[in-house]
This record gives structure tokens, sequence and C-alpha cells, in this order.
């Protein structure tokens, strides 16, 4: 019952940032803001810790952060690969409109895809990792929601094609999560789980979600926002973890 509810945050979380890039496009950055710290609090106050503590002695610590390092790099690599197809499109093979307008939006189902199933496995490790996971996530789905939107619009999708990806986009973390309750792990794989995930939130606090929620309005307040984020994730750990 609760992944059932989480889905169901999930769901509204991403429609809500959608709904939402309609109305207030000036106060986005603040949202955006504050979603980067929570996503990088999450990689360093939970994600990381746990899975240096699930592993299976302190000569693993080197091994969990290659783990983290490989995640970060390699959505580093899909990341790039997106953005030079795309530049590839724009500038030498000019693709139909409805193809343009759908590929960043399709990425983005797929990353709301990817938070699903981090949401089902990190409850199979505990209950605490899996609602601090959960807490990242959702800040996550909601600037998805805005992006998703955003990318389909300056596309040239339309209003409507922009809502139909964006209900896409929100129901894919219900599906990860549906997805993740078919797998099992090993006690032993979770802390290379946990790292590979860590990696993943912290490319994209600190090379999307920082970057776009800062050079347009490059003001102390969308700062004081990320930090906020951060300092949130970190109660949230000591809270939910115990202290």
């Amino acid at each position: 019952m609760l992944l059932i509810a989480i889905a169901c945050a999930a769901f509204l979380s991403t429609f809500a940032g959608g709904l939402l890039a309609f109305r207030l496009h000036d106060k986005l950055h603040l949202i955006l803001g504050f979603s980067a710290g929570a996503v990088i609090g999450v990689s360093f106050f939970d994600l990381l810790p746990e899975a240096i503590h699930f592993a299976a002695g302190p000569g693993e610590a080197a091994t969990i952060l290659a783990w983290a390092a490989s995640g970060f790099l390699a959505y580093l690599t899909f990341d790039r690969a997106l953005q030079f197809h795309g530049a590839q499109s724009a500038t030498g093979h000019p693709e139909p409109v409805e193809r343009h307008a759908a590929i960043g939006p399709a990425v983005l189902c797929v990353h709301s895809l990817l938070d699903g199933i981090a949401i089902g496995l990190a409850f199979q490790a505990s209950r605490a990792i899996g609602l601090v996971v959960t807490i990242a996530v959702l800040s996550h789905d909601f600037s998805d929601g805005i992006n998703t939107m955003s990318l389909v619009l300056k596309s040239g999708g339309g209003r409507r094609r922009a809502m139909v990806w964006l209900g896409a986009d929100a129901l894919a973390p219900a599906l990860g999560i549906g997805i993740a309750t078919c797998l099992a792990l090993p006690h032993e794989a979770f802390g290379f789980m946990l790292a590979l995930f860590g990696g993943f939130f912290l490319y994209i606090g600190a090379s999307e979600l920082i970057p776009e929620s800062y050079h347009a309005h490059p003001k102390f307040l969308t700062t004081a926002m990320t930090l906020a984020g951060a300092a949130l994730l970190y109660l949230s750990v000591r809270l939910v973890g115990g202290g």
C-alpha cells in the first residue's frame, strides 16, 4: 500500500510541475534550485553512506566510490549523446516537428522510469532508505514535469502534445516501482546499486538542475533554495534513520 501511495504521489508531483510551468514562469528557478539541493543531498547524505555500510568491509569503500563515479559518467554519456543527436538534427538533418519535439520528453520519461525503479529497490534495502530516496525522487519528478512541458512547447509540439507527454512522464515512476517489485537483488548487491544511483543523482543535481535554476536567475535566493533543499534532505536522513 505504501508503494502504491508513493506511485500516486510521484504522478501528482510530475503533473503538478508541468501545470505550474504554465503559470509561474518567474518563480521556477527557486523550485528547481530547491530540487537540485534535495537530489544532491540524498546522494551525499544517504545513498553513498548507506552504500558503504552495505559493503562487505572498509576496503570496499573505494569500490563503492568507483560505482558512484560509473553512475555519474554513464548518465553524463547518455545525456551528451542525446544533446549530440539533437544538435545534429537541428543543424544538418532537420526532422519533423513531431519527432524533434519527442526526443527530450522521451528521455525524461526514461529518467522517471529509472526514478521509480530506484524507489522500489531502495525499499528492498530498507524502509528508511526507501523513504529518503522517495523524497528526493518526488522533488526531481516535480522538475521533470516542468522540463517535459517546457521542452515540448519550445520544440513547437503544442499544448495538447505537451499534456500527452506530461501524462506519460507522470505514469513512468509508477511503472518503474512496479518493475522493481519484480526484481530481487541479493543483499551484497545493494551497496553497488545504491552507489550507482548516487552517481545518477549527483549528475542530475550538479549538471542539470543547478545550472538550469541559476543561469537565467543568478540570484542569492536561488542559491539559498539549493542549500535549503540539501539541508532538508540531511534532516530527513537524520530523522528517518533515527539520528
